[in-house]
């Protein structure tokens, strides 16, 4: 068995039409696309795995032959195979994107073969009057969508929320939603890329024609009850050596945790350790640092994500930065 050791991962791109250039500008990925709407970070769907220089290889090839990696929970073990449970992303959205469900497990493993979709978004940045959709403002009945899509007018019973760095959104399966426009995001979400358009703006793709909407697919699976405009959670930072934690989101796939680090004035490192339960993958959405211990020298920066296997080597942290810490 190999030792298990961190390692830096390069991210799957893509080029939709409502993305823009900040992952570029802000992140420095250097990656020659235009637009540039998503960096699939820490990735196996077969839609865009992520890559590992270190080992010349994607990240499905590697785990496959290191299930251990992946650790003991029980999401790491799918249709009798070890999988990596979740997908994460930075999203820029210069545009709106459509407005969209997502299936849960049942159906979408009924109808699709593949695992449904719940998501979270921590919101990096977003620009004045930025909003999001989330969810319906009053009760509706499918044969009422579609007529507000025959009309053009859904818009008009969509739940508009304006957004702020640093807000936080769980959106489960089956929730209408939308990302609006000026949102730079991080996306945790289970590993799947199923999507059911419902509305797009009459927008057209690269070949001239409107893009293809699912909407009778999307009134199957969507929750068409009025939706409390969602609040932020209560959040507590934990104080500890070389910075504080804060728990964003815990569910029945994945937990995410936010890293304060800072050690640059100070002598105490932050330990990080992983448990034969699962794996993490460290987001850098700020700052910089290096992560370290028994053979492991890793600097990181803002836009980068390290793998940590289950079970990794003892590890350390300095710098000063913000991380997203996901698991399962």
């Amino acid at each position: 068995m190999k030792c298990r050791k961190p390692f830096k991962l390069t991210p799957a791109s893509k080029d939709y039409l409502w993305g823009g250039s900040r992952l570029n500008d802000d992140f420095k990925l250097n990656v020659p696309i235009s637009p540039f709407a998503e960096a699939w970070v820490c990735s196996t769907h077969p839609d865009g795995p992520s890559g590992v220089p270190e080992y010349r290889c994607d990240l499905p090839e590697l785990l496959a032959s290191n299930p251990e990696w992946l650790g003991t929970h029980p999401l790491s073990v799918t249709n009798g195979k070890p999988e990596l449970p979740i997908l994460i992303k930075l999203i820029d959205a210069k545009q709106d994107l459509s407005v969209q469900v997502h299936p849960d497990d049942d159906y979408a493993q009924t109808h699709e073969g593949q695992w449904g979709k719940t998501e979270m978004w921590y919101v990096l940045d977003a620009r004045n009057q930025a909003q999001i959709v989330y969810g319906l403002n009053q009760d509706m009945s499918e044969e009422k969508v579609r007529q507000a899509l025959d009309h053009g007018v859904i818009q008009n019973y969509l739940n508009h929320v304006m957004v702020h760095r640093d807000d936080l959104f769980y959106i489960e399966s089956g929730t209408v939603h939308a990302l609006g426009a000026g949102c730079l995001i991080a996306e945790i979400q289970q590993s799947s890329n199923l999507t059911y358009r419902l509305y797009d703006y009459d927008r057209v793709g690269k070949d001239g024609k409107k893009r293809e909407l699912h909407v009778e697919k999307a009134l199957q699976v969507a929750n068409l009850r009025s939706s409390a405009v969602p609040r932020q959670p209560m959040r507590v930072l934990k104080y500890r050596n070389g910075g504080a934690s804060e728990l964003l989101t815990r569910c029945k796939y994945f937990q995410v945790e936010r890293l304060l680090l800072n050690t640059e004035v100070s002598r105490d490192m932050m330990d990080f350790r992983t448990g034969s339960n699962s794996f993490h993958a460290l987001l850098c959405t700020d700052g910089c640092g290096v992560l370290f211990g028994e053979g492991v020298l890793i600097p990181f920066f803002k836009g980068d994500c390290i793998f940590v296997p289950a079970e990794s080597v003892p590890l350390k942290i300095h710098g000063k930065a913000q991380l997203l810490n996901v698991c399962c």
